[in-house]
């Protein structure tokens, strides 16, 4: 066991590293576990870098206006980082999601915040200091933490769609729609927010056809989302619809999507080559195992408002691990400083630091 940290952050999207970055300002030298690099994590979307890792264009996050971005990013970001990340093209809109992430890990390394690629497992929280224990780096104490590990993807549950799991099934459109399998192929996307919008925009680059399966008569997206999908040429929308069944064969993968019309109770299978799913997410709080308290819907409770405090004094929480509203980068960005601040001043309170 190592010797007792100050603060350790647990996650690595935009709560994670802005935490890391107001931390290290700080001089509290954290910790930050950003994930290990494995077969379930990425089955599940919970690779290093978090959800935005997996997004295009990020059209909303300030200071990111449209333009060319190319040289800064070059030379902000370590050559090591550059070669695992997808070539950095020049382009016309605003920075990606990929490359905002890699640009807030090296910030944040470059104020001193270390970093291990790895999983924390299991969490005492019963006494301080804190026990943390990780996939393979061993076990760890700290004064603080801050627990910012986000919410994954959630899957429709069908035998099918599991059948057809990387074969065709996707919850990621910018990680697999430009794969071979894809293009100029008629695709479907579920659900009808925000995110099923800009799956469905995507993917529409690259496939003949994109058909939004919407179970009621209206979209959830926000208005200029709701007119992007609608003015679409490519997309076509779904209503009153859900996916009853994931067709295909060993050697193709997904060939069709059987889709379900509720108010006609018929169905009709339709000629696909992909599945991808857009209907919200579930929060990373598996490994917490009741040490904190979270809300009806799995997320970490805050316990005072306008604070990042948990049910724990001396953990702090932040992101979309506890946000089942506004789910936006700029917000876990914003909270991520917040849990940050809160620690800092806690670690003042006891005399740590």
């Amino acid at each position: 066991m190592s010797s007792v940290e100050r603060t350790i952050i647990i996650g690595s999207g935009p709560a994670g590293w802005s935490a890391a970055i107001y931390s290290a300002r700080a001089n509290l030298q954290p910790l930050v576990f950003e994930g290990a690099i494995t077969e379930e994590n990425r089955l599940q979307g919970t690779l290093p870098l978090g959800q935005l890792s997996l997004t295009t264009e990020v059209e909303n996050f300030a200071g990111f206006p449209s333009g060319n971005l190319k040289e800064f990013l070059t030379s902000a970001i370590h050559p090591d980082r550059l070669l695992a990340m997808p070539p950095i093209e020049e382009h016309p809109h605003a920075v990606t999601g990929p490359e905002l992430m890699e640009l807030m890990r090296q910030q944040a390394t470059n104020f001193g915040a270390r970093i291990v690629t790895d999983d924390v497992v299991e969490v005492d929280f019963s006494k301080r200091p804190f026990t943390l224990k990780t996939r393979e780096s061993g076990t760890f104490q700290a004064e603080t933490v801050i627990v910012a590990t986000g919410a994954r993807a959630n899957y429709l549950g069908l035998p099918s769609e599991e059948t057809f799991r990387n074969r065709g099934v996707s919850a990621c459109a910018v990680c697999d729609g430009a794969l071979p399998r894809f293009r100029n192929k008629p695709l479907v996307v579920v659900g009808g927010g925000d995110s099923a919008v800009e799956e469905a925009t995507y993917l529409s680059k690259y496939a003949s056809k994109v058909y939004m399966v919407v179970r009621r008569d209206v979209l959830r997206a926000s208005k200029i989302m709701q007119e992007r999908a609608t003015s679409n040429p490519k997309i076509e929308i779904l209503w009153h619809s859900q996916v009853q069944e994931v067709l295909g064969d060993d050697k193709s993968g997904v060939t069709g999507i059987r889709i379900l019309n509720s108010q006609s109770n018929s169905t009709t299978d339709y000629a696909s080559s992909g599945l991808f799913l857009a209907i919200g997410h579930t929060p990373n709080t598996h490994f917490l195992k009741g040490q904190l308290e979270l809300n009806e819907k799995g997320y970490i409770k805050w316990q005072k408002p306008f604070r990042t405090y948990t049910s724990v004094e001396g953990v702090f929480s932040a992101g979309d691990v506890s946000d089942d509203y506004y789910r936006q980068a700029i917000t876990s960005a914003g909270t991520g400083c917040m849990a940050a601040l809160d620690a800092e001043r806690f670690l003042a309170e006891h005399g740590i630091i």
